[in-house]
């Protein structure tokens, strides 16, 4: 039963359950429609667009914002398109579908600019313009933003009919079955719909996170855009799988571009997806793929951007900002699998990589040997030991990359990397609230912002990736 206090708060202009007829002047970041009543913000929840004239209803009333659901669009956005997935309001995995491709890439350099201004407290200019502010140019998106990821993680659950494989619907664990996403390449589709066929056929329970019951939690296919090789890993709650040989043979049979089955063991009742044992059950232990010259070796678990096409464009735009002339010396902080290491090795003299993640490390050196790369090293531990421990024995960074988690730099990073003094920092970002953050960081300490590009490498969604150049005060870029 709702309280007083939950339906009216005295001196709002709106009440829970009200009816309202507002204007959306924004999106945040998670895509909801951003509306004003008589100077009181709503958040939109149900996909409406800037510019569009709705019609909500009050959910939830605090005493400076409050969350509305759209009841009906009274006047559209012209960017208002219609989603051409057939579960597109039922499903999580995307959030922009009803916005014109044009308008989401136009949201998500708004998005990149209203956190520099408003977190970071740095003056944005456009590019005509002469005073010395950071140009945020227009996003890098795709000419065909749809079937662009090469990895598909299927939950999978159980009904009266079956296994049932597809995407929690939006904010539960209540799996939607899918037969195809039209964000994934074609082949993940086609390959999930077959393992959950064969899975039905020799009769593989599927996981229940409530009672902790069943073999099956997840379908994960990875696929070489390149290459077209396929690996599948087959996530379990128990080591053994019944009926083995005759699922492996029906997938060989079935799917000959797999060319690799893998199980991952995983009993612990938790969301994530991967325990810790992974054993290979056919085929080989890695699939090949390239961005750009370099090969790359995917294994079960290691990391390996979704979007090859895009990934390309991030870090091509990385090695511009780095301006390499083939003689410097660049420290790559967050190295992963040495994806940028490897690109930056292309046109550098000596590329350091760091990386926390000891199985990650060992992914990068396998790498950099795939491609042949001796002047390309890797360690691990943390950037903010490694980098001052490096500094000591007289490693001098020309450029240093730092290609932060979501959460953004450690802050003894940032104050290492303004001990080292680069002439140049690039900093790749996945989030800019703690882009703009950091960059406030690096600006008070002696850095100017130049440019930020951001790149859709998720269209349909509301992430954004963005590559920001910072030079050293008193050098000309």
């Amino acid at each position: 039963m709702n309280t007083p206090a939950e339906t009216q708060i005295a001196g709002l202009p709106v009440a829970k359950n009200d009816e309202v007829v507002i204007e959306i002047i924004g999106m945040n970041h998670d895509g909801e429609g951003v509306g004003r009543v008589d100077g009181y913000t709503l958040f939109v929840q149900g996909g409406a667009l800037p510019g569009e004239q709705v019609r909500v209803k009050v959910l939830k009333i605090k005493k400076q914002y409050g969350y509305a659901k759209l009841l009906e669009v009274v006047e559209a956005s012209p960017d208002r398109v219609a989603a051409p997935c057939l579960i597109y309001d039922k499903c999580g995995g995307c959030q922009l579908q009803h916005l014109s491709y044009e308008g989401q890439l136009a949201w998500k350099r708004q998005h990149v600019v209203d956190a520099l201004e408003r977190i970071g407290k740095l003056n944005v200019t456009d590019e005509e313009s002469s005073n010395r502010g950071i140009v945020v140019l227009p996003t890098l998106g795709m000419s065909e933003p749809w079937r662009y990821r090469n990895k598909a993680q299927v939950p999978i659950g159980v009904t009266e009919g079956g296994l049932v494989g597809g995407f929690y619907a939006r904010g539960s664990h209540r799996i939607i079955d899918m037969e195809t996403c039209l964000i994934q390449h074609e082949s993940n589709d086609d390959v999930v719909a077959r393992v959950k066929a064969i899975g039905r056929r020799v009769g593989i329970t599927a996981y229940n996170e409530e009672t902790g019951q069943g073999l099956l939690r997840h379908v994960v296919v990875k696929v070489g855009f390149r290459t077209g090789e396929m690996m599948l890993v087959l996530v379990t709650n128990g080591n053994k799988i019944p009926r083995e040989n005759e699922w492996i043979n029906a997938i060989r049979e079935e799917i000959p571009a797999v060319v690799s089955v893998c199980q991952n063991v995983n009993t612990r009742q938790t969301n994530v997806i991967f325990g810790d044992v992974t054993r290979v059950l056919w085929g080989k232990d890695v699939i090949y793929d390239y961005i750009g010259d370099v090969k790359f070796a995917i294994s079960a678990r290691s990391f390996y951007q979704v979007n090859p096409v895009q990934t390309e464009v991030l870090y091509g735009k990385t090695v511009e900002y780095a301006g390499l002339t083939g003689a410097e010396t660049v420290i790559d902080a967050y190295c992963g699998i040495g994806t940028i290491s490897l690109f930056l090795g292309q046109h550098a003299k000596q590329v350091y990589g760091v990386e926390i993640v000891k199985e990650a490390i060992e992914d990068a050196r396998a790498n950099a040997e795939l491609n042949n790369m001796q002047h390309v090293t890797f360690e691990v531990g943390a950037s903010e030991d490694v980098i001052p421990r490096w500094k000591e024995q007289g490693i001098e960074a020309d450029v240093i990359v730092v290609d932060p988690p979501r959460k953004g730099c450690d802050p003894r990073l940032l104050e290492t990397i303004l001990e080292m003094k680069p002439e140049r920092v690039v900093y790749v970002s996945c989030n800019p609230a703690t882009l703009a953050r950091d960059l406030r960081v690096l600006e008070d300490g002696g850095y100017r912002t130049v440019e930020v590009q951001p790149v859709d490498m998720f269209p349909h969604t509301v992430h954004v990736e963005s590559v920001a150049l910072l030079v050293r005060n008193g050098t000309d870029r």
